[in-house]
């Protein structure tokens, strides 16, 4: 890569970054009801900066026999029973994360998905349980590899919590709106294009020489 050839691909190392957001009736991935799943894509501009683009956001049904904790209801303010809410199956939901997000990979010339998400560990372990309920062999996103934007804001700007980080970084953020899924997924992208567009400013990553790529990525300089 060089100035002229911006390229996520080549960014990250043949990985996509996508943020992804749940908002869940608990803690246990395997037990506890998926109820919202938001996912945004990122870009790069000609000068190599990241910035979010699309958005996409699922209200879930849960799974039957799914548990579902009366604190986190109260929490997120989701009544799982609304039907205004719009609700679709597990499966429809993740395939309607899933197609946009495999045309991204095709379209930036990566191989794989990583997700990226506030406490990543949380949004993955219910993304891959979703999953495997719903038996999709075709799940686009690394399995356990992920970008996390608390361990990353806790190093860039010494905040680990969204809200705190996202003002750290000069991002609005309206706690009357956090814990919808989109809302929450919008300003994670934020902010993780925010780091990575500072630590570019300040010097940071220096690309290869084309002869020490792979030849896969070193091709997109073709």
């Amino acid at each position: 890569m060089n100035d002229q050839h911006p390229s996520l691909a080549l960014r990250f190392r043949g990985f996509l970054p996508v943020v992804i957001d749940v908002e869940t009736g608990g803690f246990n991935a395997q037990t506890d009801a998926l109820l919202e799943i938001a996912a945004v894509l990122i870009d790069m501009d000609a000068q190599g900066y990241l910035r979010p683009s699309t958005r996409i956001q699922f209200h879930v049904d849960p799974f039957p026999g799914a548990n579902i904790e009366q604190a986190a209801l109260d929490f997120t303010g989701i009544d799982p029973d609304n039907p205004l809410r719009g609700a679709v199956p597990e499966e429809t939901a993740l395939k309607g994360v899933f197609e946009p997000v495999r045309k991204a990979i095709k379209h930036h010339g990566c191989t794989r998905a990583v997700l990226v998400g506030h406490n990543s560990f949380f949004d993955q372990g219910f993304l891959n349980s979703a999953s495997e309920r719903a038996d999709i062999k075709r799940n686009p996103f690394h399995p356990f590899s992920s970008f996390d934007t608390a361990a990353l804001a806790g190093l860039v700007y010494g905040q680990t919590v969204l809200a705190k980080a996202c003002e750290a970084a000069g991002i609005r953020f309206n706690q009357r709106e956090a814990h919808s899924a989109l809302y929450d997924a919008t300003r994670t992208a934020e902010l993780f294009c925010s780091m990575v567009n500072r630590f570019k400013d300040l010097g940071g990553w220096p690309p290869p020489p084309p002869k020490d790529m792979p030849p896969t990525l070193a091709k997109q300089l073709d």
